[in-house]
Order: structure tokens, then sequence, then C-alpha cells
């Protein structure tokens, strides 16, 4: 973090893009954004389906998955020491 509170973002020799994040962190947002994929297949097959019990149901996981990797993201965001990965 520079002195003005800025963040600059560093590169690996791979060119990757190094930012602080706890492997916990990553791990809520990767496994949320796939959780998402397959809330959002059931959600529309519940539709199709005329299964509401089970739309509700994948929407209200989906509302909450959202919310864990957001909360992911502002921890990541907020943390200014740390490993990069």
């Amino acid at each position: 973090m520079s002195e003005h509170g800025e963040w600059h973002e560093e590169k690996s020799r791979r060119g990757h893009a190094m930012v602080p994040a706890t492997p916990r962190d990553v791990v809520h947002i990767r496994v949320g954004s796939f959780l998402l994929v397959f809330l959002f297949a059931i959600a529309v097959l519940g539709l199709i389906g005329g299964a509401p019990v089970m739309t509700g149901i994948a929407a209200g996981l989906a509302v909450l998955t959202v919310i864990d990797i957001t909360l992911a993201v502002r921890r990541q965001n907020q943390r200014s020491d740390g490993e990069a990965g």
C-alpha cells in the first residue's frame, strides 16, 4: 500500500496479479462463484418444472452466497499486510 492509502498492484515474475489475501478468502470467493452457477441452474430448473419451493431455496442460498463472497472481498480489501496470493 502506498503512502497515501492507495493500493498498488504488483505483478509476479509470471505476470500474475499479487494482492494480499488469505487462503480462506480465496476459497470463499472461488467456491462461492462456483456454487452460484449451480444455484442458478437449479433455480431455472425449478421455474421450468413448476417447483416454487426448489426455486425459493436456490434463490435464498444464492443470496447467502453473494453475501459471503461480498464479505470475503471486503476482508481482502481491508487487509493491508500479509502474503501475496
